[in-house]
């Protein structure tokens, strides 16, 4: 994936800031069908795919939209564990390319045990609700610096939003890295 070549090739560390992306979706979710009513949703998923895939990212046939909220405050704590940043890939691939409701307790859970974090500390956290008031923050955050999809990539008030290809990340690394020695002339 071209965040994980980044981060490989050039000294940049992540850090997740979530966004409200369809806050409304109800947490059972909605197919997609119902979701985009009115319109034709097989171009939207062919560019998704086409997308995902310039990006060396998996694109499943989901049919549901879900609720990514408790899936966004699991990915805060998780961020708080040893190891834990490994879950952000599983909520993608658990959302994109497996279909699975993401608003789902269980589930997370499952999600949070496979990248080998405690199950049940995660329950506790996500029955909590003990990062939303993280979360809170992160989109209060997103709106002030004017992030309006996913996945934005900001530094230094620059931005590249969207799924993007390996060499759009770097030229965009490559010219924050040169605007930083430039001010330290």
């Amino acid at each position: 994936m071209s965040i994980e070549k980044i981060v490989e090739n050039y000294s940049v560390s992540i850090n997740w800031i979530h966004f409200p992306l369809h806050p409304g979706t109800p947490f059972e979710g909605k197919s997609l069908a119902e979701f985009f009513a009115g319109r034709d949703i097989n171009p939207m998923r062919e560019r998704m795919k086409a997308l995902m895939a310039e990006a060396g990212l998996p694109y499943g046939d989901r049919t549901h939209t879900f609720n990514s909220r408790l899936a966004q405050e699991l990915g805060k704590w998780a961020d708080t564990q040893d190891g834990g940043n490994a879950i952000h890939d599983k909520l993608y691939r658990a959302y994109f390319v497996d279909g699975i409701n993401i608003s789902n307790i269980d589930e997370l859970v499952k999600i949070a045990e496979s990248v080998s974090l405690d199950g049940d500390i995660a329950r506790k956290v996500l029955k909590t609700r003990a990062f939303q008031n993280s979360v809170d923050e992160d989109w209060q955050r997103s709106r002030a610096t004017g992030v309006t999809g996913v996945p934005t990539f900001y530094c230094d008030d620059l931005a590249v939003v969207g799924c993007q290809p390996y060499e759009t990340l770097e030229k965009f690394v490559k010219h924050l890295m040169q605007q930083r020695a430039d001010a330290q002339i």
